[in-house]
């Protein structure tokens, strides 16, 4: 869920400074992460994600000091002591450890050889790094086993997640899904097809049908039939003798080796430049 708001929330700075948000993105996810815990567990609601699977958060403690019970779905929810302890480690645990790596890293603890102590919290931060992704491996086989507690956060606050409530409406509408499946496989097909068509040659196919034959008898037989400027560097295509830009008759020849006059069609099979030598070919 936080990845979702970063996600439009960089972009609404897309256009700013880049690099704007990089040096406060541990910030960034400390917030997000706040509002999202804010607005769900706090208020006694489970988080969208929890939402859509039916899931709420249980107090096992209080179910324990009850008994048996009926049903699954029986126990209060989390208490204000279990509320704040788990912002403290998803927010604020998460952020403090952020940052610590990142001004470790920059402060290069790793390579310190002369300051014994530097090197010394570089060594124990990865240990610690080391003995939690240990711990919660062992977690996450023993959630496997058991079915409890997904994270290590969880367990230590004896929170349990279990069904809200014994029916759940399954019903899921298809047509966004839709919608994005044609939108994918119709931008696929413009990517295909869009390097493969030739604006100069479609034009040409279509002023053959065209009605109008005064406009081409009006055209400036002077400017380029390309970018319909006077040319610089004028060129000749052979064999028609129509004049071109050498750099957009080059780029074109380059481009489309069957490359036709955009003014009569011909086939241009050489380049021949207007200057005091009108033997000089390309």
């Amino acid at each position: 869920m936080s990845a979702m708001l970063k996600e439009q929330l960089v972009k609404v700075f897309s256009l700013m400074k880049p690099g704007m948000l990089f040096q406060y993105e541990a910030e960034l996810d400390a917030f997000l992460e706040f509002l999202i815990w804010r607005f769900s567990i706090w208020v006694d609601k489970p988080t969208p994600g929890i939402s859509l699977m039916n899931l709420r958060y249980r107090d096992e403690r209080a179910l324990e000091a009850r008994g048996k019970v009926r049903t699954g779905l029986e126990g209060p929810g989390l208490t204000v002591a279990q509320k704040l302890w788990y912002c403290v480690a998803t927010v604020g645990g998460q952020y403090i450890w952020a940052r610590l790596q990142s001004f470790s890293a920059f402060r290069r603890w790793g390579d310190s050889e002369q300051r014994s102590l530097a090197r010394g919290a570089w060594i124990l931060i990865q240990r610690i790094e080391g003995l939690y992704k240990a711990a919660s491996f062992c977690n996450l086989l023993l959630f496997l086993y058991t079915g409890r507690y997904r994270t290590l956060i969880e367990r230590a606050l004896r929170a349990r997640l279990v069904y809200g409530s014994p029916i759940m409406n399954r019903a899921v509408s298809f047509e966004y899904m839709n919608r994005q499946l044609v939108w994918n496989e119709f931008s696929e097909m413009l990517l295909l097809l869009l390097p493969l068509l030739n604006s100069s040659s479609v034009k040409n196919f279509l002023r053959l049908f065209s009605k109008d034959k005064s406009s081409s008898s009006t055209e400036d037989d002077s400017a380029c039939p390309i970018c319909q400027a006077s040319p610089t560097v004028p060129f000749f295509a052979l064999p028609c003798q129509h004049r071109y830009c050498y750099y957009c008759l080059r780029t074109r020849c380059a481009a489309v080796p069957s490359f036709r006059c955009s003014r009569c069609n011909e086939p241009v099979v050489a380049m021949q430049r207007q200057a005091n030598n009108p033997n000089q070919k390309q």
